[in-house]
């Protein structure tokens, strides 16, 4: 394994940017937020990404203590890759970035790749802004379904997951587009005036799903 480049410099953020400062790293963390991933499924997630520079990104993550590798028990034989306690600590530095980002994200461009799940960290960062409480919001775009975990039910486990909850109904389905997402996360819109309005639709008698809608 070939030793890790550094800014050689004695500051925190020098540090933080020798260990995830690399291309591909943080898109990495933004995947394992998720759950535990097999490779082939970071590969297939992570578009335009080389299989060595994967590899060699996740064994640096491991040796820094960002991820762990396990192997999935019988029957399976793949093994796994999930986030250490401090490579979950990258959440909130995530959400910074998408935020300052997202005035930056403009029109789709053509060569852009999209998954629907790719909204799910910045719709998390929306949600709990409007004080959803804690809860499982079931999230649905024309690009796909996915799932968030909101407040203390996303402090251990994935903060989100594609396709539905699984066990038991959400205590919310929210029905949008993408740039619904993308104008909520800029602070163009606001929620409340988009599910007034029927840009934003809420299902659900929880009381997560009467925040959301303002009862």
């Amino acid at each position: 394994m070939s030793p890790r480049r550094s800014y050689d410099q004695y500051c925190s953020a020098a540090r933080a940017l020798d260990a995830v400062g690399d291309r591909w790293t943080l898109l990495i963390v933004r995947e394992l937020l998720a759950g535990p991933r097999r490779y082939t499924d970071l590969h297939a997630d992570l578009p335009g990404v080389s299989t060595d520079v994967l590899a060699s990104r996740l064994k640096d993550m491991e040796r820094d203590g960002l991820t762990t590798r396990r192997r999935l028990p019988p029957p399976g034989v793949a093994y796994v890759y999930e986030l250490t306690a401090r490579g979950r600590e990258l959440l909130p530095v995530l959400q910074a970035l998408g935020e300052w980002g997202g005035p930056l994200l403009g029109e789709r461009r053509a060569t852009d790749a999209v998954r629907a799940h790719w909204f799910a960290l910045p719709l998390v960062r929306v949600l709990e802004g409007a004080g959803a409480g804690d809860g499982v919001v079931e999230v649905r775009l024309e690009e796909g379904r996915f799932f968030l975990r909101l407040g203390a039910a996303g402090d251990e486990g994935p903060v989100y997951g594609e396709g539905v909850a699984g066990a038991g109904e959400p205590d919310a389905v929210l029905t949008l587009d993408a740039s619904t997402v993308t104008g909520l996360a800029c602070g163009d819109l606001a929620l409340r005036a988009a599910v007034r309005e029927g840009v934003v639709g809420v299902e659900g008698d929880s009381a997560v799903a009467k925040v959301l809608r303002g009862e």
